[in-house]
């Protein structure tokens, strides 16, 4: 033995490897978030038939109507947010976008012309923008502008307003001009702290980062449509109809009073043209207001993009998107219409 060292055969082995971290919760049951949501959704269906309350009965078909209607266009838009992560280079946006915010927030705006979703696919496209590289403001008003200019949506509002197709025009350019504005206000008096960026691994690539962020957003944006649609359903049984039709006659109030009820019904932009000519009582500058707002903040949206971008940012945002969808639909409503 060389210097009296006794060197035991335990010395000599390898450490022991470390164990793999144990995956988080969500990523370990998927399928029970899954069953969950499925259930709410379910339930209903399932109790209606033995419950006579009419109340119960109505707020069980709305709260299923919204789920159903909204979940393909969650899948949708979730699919093509975890698309852009995988297989989009964050270089694209870099050269697809101009440098500057304020002239990077009207080219998204006008991005959102050509992607035929509603409000639940946006925002999860929007956070993949974000994670990207693009500016938040750009991402913003690609968010606010998507659901509402969209060819499917235009279409379906010429058919609902055949009488009128100044409507078609009013509300494109009414919806074009408040997601810019709103783009521009954020890039102005937003805060970083304000709004928490979705985070995506640099290195994620491929077929295998894809189904991981689709997994990911659909489990954490689902749960928050199920929440929206909650409480949509029950302020929908909660506030009586007469409320809402008794304030018709008064210009500036019937213009508010769609926009609110825009946000309580959360229609899918895709339908929403139909509810509005169907609102007969009301101006048509109030019609533009339902049509305007209701995209771009309902509760169901708000839900998601609370779980998004936090509610930090709901708070700033969502008042402001709101005040901007009156006052610009009731310009343009006066001009137009």
């Amino acid at each position: 033995m060389s210097d009296g060292a006794v060197v035991s055969p335990a010395d000599t082995r390898d450490p022991s490897p470390t164990p793999p971290a144990s995956p988080p919760r969500t990523e370990r049951f998927p399928w029970a978030y899954v069953l969950v949501i499925g259930l709410l959704i379910a339930g209903p269906l399932w109790l209606t038939p033995y419950v006579q309350s009419p109340a119960l009965q109505t707020w069980a078909t709305i709260f299923v109507a919204i789920c159903v209607q909204a979940l393909p266009f969650l899948v949708f838009g979730v699919a093509l947010s975890a698309a852009i992560t995988a297989f989009v280079p964050a270089t694209f946006w870099a050269r697809a976008l101009p440098r500057h915010p304020a002239a990077a927030v009207p080219v998204a705006g006008l991005a959102g012309a050509v992607l035929p979703g509603c409000e639940c696919a946006s925002v999860p496209v929007a956070g993949g923008l974000m994670a990207r590289g693009v500016t938040p403001a750009a991402a913003l008003a690609f968010l606010l502008a998507s659901p509402a200019i969209n060819p499917v949506v235009l279409v379906a509002t010429a058919v609902a307003f055949p009488g009128t197709p100044l409507m078609v025009v009013a509300r494109f350019a009414a919806s074009l001009l408040v997601a810019v504005l709103a783009g521009w206000a954020w890039a102005r008096f937003g805060r970083s702290e304000w709004l928490r960026i979705p985070v995506r691994p640099a290195d994620a690539r491929g077929w295998t980062a894809f189904a991981e962020a689709m997994l990911h957003d659909l489990l954490h944006a689902g749960g928050f449509l199920v929440v929206g649609g909650l409480a949509a359903a029950t302020l929908n049984v909660v506030v009586p109809q007469s409320w809402v039709t008794g304030l018709a006659g008064v210009p500036w109030l019937s213009v508010l009073t769609l926009a609110v009820l825009a946000v309580i019904l959360s229609l899918c932009s895709e339908a929403d043209a139909f509810v509005a000519a169907s609102l007969t009582p009301f101006p048509m500058t109030a019609k533009l207001a339902f049509l305007v707002v209701g995209p771009m903040v309902d509760l169901k949206l708000i839900a998601l993009q609370a779980g998004t971008f936090g509610r930090r940012f709901v708070t700033r945002f969502v008042p402001l998107t709101f005040v901007l969808g009156v006052l610009v639909s009731a310009v343009i409503g006066w001009v137009l219409l």
